[in-house]
């Protein structure tokens, strides 16, 4: 266990609405995560779990609390700061590809590393080197309506990586993919997760990859039901 964690979270509320609409998501969450590990987070659907991992990325603001990212305060820094802390520092797989429909693959992949200054051409390189990686390298200049849901998945996957992030975070990765692709997906997840200055929080219910995991946690009513790391994790224990 490390002495510094990736990933410090303390008090986090989330609520929706206000007066008779509001609605607590989460309800004060304590967590933190190690370096060099693979977390997922696992839970009935509206536990709070793409709430947790949304506000950890930097992408929604908490009601209460504070969320620090290897020791950055983040929601400390300001709009402006926490969006280039993101650029630089946070890859989010969304369930949704968000893919721009007017670049091809190789482009959409190099998007983030375009944001942070990177010249367009060393930019797409880069994003058709990650797309090889994953193995859909001749998917690169095809644009989205020209692929699967499956191929878009994985230019997403690709998009997230392509800037090298120390916190990655994903939302249901292997949901649109073959067991297959989705085992690779993982394998490459997995690779990035073990290295000391990385951290990866994976919301999954594909019990397919639970083997990969380092740590469980589980999420029941916007609360943290459980939570360990067991040295191997059987596929059926976990299905949610």
């Amino acid at each position: 266990m490390s002495a510094h964690p990736a990933i410090s979270v303390r008090g986090i509320v989330k609520d929706f609405g206000s007066g008779e609409t509001r609605v607590r998501a989460l309800h004060g969450i304590d967590l933190d995560i190690d370096p060099g590990e693979l977390t997922y987070l696992v839970g009935e659907s509206g536990s709070g779990k793409t709430t947790l991992i949304s506000i950890i990325a930097g992408i929604l603001y908490p009601s209460e609390g504070s969320v620090s990212v290897f020791d950055t305060p983040i929601y400390g820094l300001g709009e402006n700061g926490l969006v280039t802390f993101r650029l630089n520092n946070i890859g989010f797989i969304f369930q949704q590809y968000n893919l721009i429909p007017t670049l091809t693959a190789a482009e959409n992949a190099s998007v983030p590393l375009v944001a942070a200054g990177v010249a367009r051409i060393e930019a797409v390189n880069r994003g058709r080197q990650i797309l090889e990686q994953l193995n859909i390298g001749e998917l690169a200049n095809r644009l989205p309506r020209q692929m699967s849901g499956g191929q878009q998945q994985r230019v997403a996957i690709a998009r997230a990586l392509v800037h090298d992030p120390r916190l990655i975070v994903c939302d249901e990765p292997t949901a649109a993919l073959d067991a297959s692709s989705g085992r690779r997906v993982m394998d490459l997840l997995s690779a990035v997760a073990i290295q000391s200055d990385r951290a990866v929080i994976i919301v999954t219910h594909d019990n397919r990859v639970f083997d990969l995991a380092d740590r469980i946690i589980e999420m029941e009513d916007g609360r943290i039901s459980g939570d360990r790391r067991p040295d191997k994790i059987k596929p059926m224990e976990l299905v949610h």
